[in-house]
């Protein structure tokens, strides 16, 4: 079977229309920005204290005179009261934080638009302060959050983690420095028209730095930018192959899936050594 009609029968499985209304052009796409929920713990340590006194005092006097006698009388009082308290608490509280990763989604754009399937539209951003709405795509539609799209691919990160490692190479004075990334997203194609999840998968992005450095010392800088640029490349040839897998799947044919030229050069690690 031609490309064409390839292209052509992957757009009917989406739309559920006539050959005729296949030829109306690639399926417009909206893709959201990685939503992500983690739980945060923070410290905090709380010391009070206060301190209340009084003074009060009073004196009373009194003189009589008379042609055969004198008298004088004086009393007084003195009253003080003080009162303080002090209290410490220390501990830690957690919450839920919500929101979106504005990165990672211009590759998942650029590899739906060299597939010739997909037309991608904007999406608005989530900037309501109730993150609890986050996820929930249809209401997000019905607020005409992804204007002129057929579908919605909402994705949503699972796992991300960055690490660096120093490994001594054995029997040499060398030691490989390593910057590393990996993300893991889970997601849905979703119907703007009659909310069905037309495709659902997991996908991950992989991204390294590597140098070699004399054990002797010296200051090495892994460059943080490629590990980045990396993961975003990968993750995005990543959600395109399974997107068309999963499609191709419900049109009971096999479309052809891309070889990656950037997922092979990846495999050719760069290594700078310093002495």
């Amino acid at each position: 079977m031609s490309a064409f009609l390839k292209k052509l029968l992957l757009t009917g499985v989406l739309l559920g229309s006539t050959l005729a209304a296949q030829a109306a052009g690639p399926l417009k796409v909206a893709v959201t920005d990685l939503a992500y929920e983690e739980r945060v713990q923070e410290y905090f340590r709380s010391i009070k204290a206060s301190e209340k006194s009084s003074l009060r005092a009073s004196g009373r006097e009194s003189e009589r005179e008379s042609d055969y006698s004198y008298s004088r009388r004086s009393s007084g009082s003195l009253s003080a009261r003080s009162e303080s308290s002090f209290s410490y608490e220390e501990g830690t509280y957690s919450y839920i934080e919500r929101g979106e990763l504005r990165k990672f989604t211009a590759d998942i754009k650029g590899e739906m638009l060299k597939s010739g399937y997909f037309q991608v539209v904007q999406a608005k951003p989530y900037t309501a302060k109730n993150t609890e709405k986050l996820y929930d795509v249809i209401a997000r539609i019905k607020q005409g959050m992804y204007p002129g799209a057929d579908y919605v691919l909402f994705g949503s990160i699972n796992s991300i983690e960055f690490r660096q490692e120093a490994n001594p190479i054995d029997h040499t004075d060398t030691v490989s420095h390593t910057l590393s990334l990996e993300l893991v997203a889970e997601f849905s194609l979703i119907s703007t028209k009659n909310y069905q999840v037309k495709a659902a998968f997991s996908a991950m992005g992989e991204g390294q730095d590597v140098k070699l450095m004399s054990s002797r010392g010296g200051r090495i800088v892994l460059n943080r930018g490629k590990v980045v640029s990396e993961v975003s490349k990968s993750l995005g040839q990543d959600v395109i192959k399974q997107l068309e897998e999963q499609l191709a799947a419900l049109s009971g044919d096999s479309l052809p899936v891309r070889e990656s030229v950037i997922q092979q050069e990846r495999s050719r690690e760069e290594v700078i050594i310093f002495r």
